[in-house]
């Protein structure tokens, strides 16, 4: 079988579409071998010092890993100086990077969660990295967060890699989902899965679970019609999984369906959410719809929403499309 590298495969992907200028060919080579060094450092475990809490917090109040610092290094560090990217923006930063004035300025900006799943980094349960691309708006001058606020619809890539017992990569521009694999002894990454596709169906479904109560009604209803089994409405048995690693999940998800939800409660109504609009919902949304799957927040289109903020967190629902859409049929009623 004749192996196809990144590079070839988004050659080619241009060839066919035009959907890929030199730029953002260069510029998603780039993140991919970014992650390939997140992934030696994630492989290097207790070897390398990694693991273990900076006993610092981020942003978002939350208590920063170690690996969860140096892989937001290695994406600042990669991605400077290439020239591509206009500004960058990361979970674990409280306002946007940018790009310092002795390198040229490109015409993308780039958004990342640099380790997401890190409560799992310490057990060695797989964890990843979600990135985002989006287009500068023309005729901008000094970047600002305000250029950032862009629907996830207007994204021009977006990607994770998943740090499991393969390195992997799944990424999209617009035309389908592609997989790729890590060849770990030659350091390339190889096309293992194209045109990707989320079945419709699916007796899978993902949450955490120990919120219970804290639902609102229509995702108490919706998760104890599955719970119910082939006695309830529903005529059917469905299997729970919960990796607490978004990018692990949705991985699942995409690879064998299921749906993966992330639903806003009752505990403090200013957190609409948990996840991060711009980090983590817009490119799974993005890579979700590109297989063939929905994603809402419950209400609309997650890729819909106009960002109102940096850090904004929304409600997730995404995966098989009939799942995703009865569950927030629930919420309309």
């Amino acid at each position: 079988m004749k192996r196809i590298s990144l590079t070839q495969h988004l050659v080619e992907e241009q060839r066919n579409h035009n959907t890929i200028p030199a730029e953002l060919r260069l510029l998603i080579e780039v993140v991919a071998r970014a992650c390939k060094t997140i992934s030696h450092a994630v492989g290097k475990g207790a070897l390398g010092d990694v693991l273990g809490s900076a006993n610092i917090e981020n942003v978002q109040g939350e208590v920063q890993k170690k690996l969860d610092i140096i892989s937001n290094e290695i994406l600042l560090e990669a991605n400077e100086w290439g020239g591509h990217l206009a500004a960058m923006a990361s979970e674990e930063m409280e306002t946007i990077h940018l790009i310092p004035n002795r390198y040229p300025m490109g015409e993308y900006m780039l958004l990342f969660d640099p380790l997401d799943g890190s409560s799992n980094i310490d057990v060695n349960v797989s964890i990843g990295t979600i990135f985002s691309v989006l287009k500068a708006p023309d005729g901008m001058a000094a970047p600002t967060e305000q250029d950032f606020l862009q629907p996830g619809a207007q994204q021009v890539a977006a990607g994770y890699a998943v740090y499991g017992p393969q390195t992997v990569l799944v990424l999209t521009t617009g035309n389908g989902v592609h997989c790729f694999t890590l060849d770990r002894e030659m350091g390339s990454w190889v096309l293992t899965q194209s045109n990707i596709q989320i079945p419709a169906d699916t007796r899978e479904y993902a949450i955490n679970a120990s919120n219970a109560r804290h639902w609102h009604p229509p995702v108490t209803r919706y998760v104890n019609e599955m719970l119910a089994g082939t006695s309830g409405p529903r005529e059917a048995d469905f299997n729970m999984r919960w990796i607490a690693s978004m990018v692990a999940d949705v991985h699942r998800i995409l690879c064998r369906g299921g749906i993966f939800m992330y639903p806003a409660d009752v505990r403090d109504p200013s957190k609409p959410g948990k996840l991060r609009l711009m980090y983590e919902a817009n490119p799974m949304a993005f890579i979700v719809e590109q297989a063939g799957g929905a994603a809402t927040d419950g209400h609309g289109r997650i890729l819909d929403i106009q960002p109102e903020k940096l850090h904004q967190r929304v409600p997730v629902f995404l995966g098989s499309k009939n799942e995703v859409e009865r569950v927030t049929a629930y919420h309309k009623e």
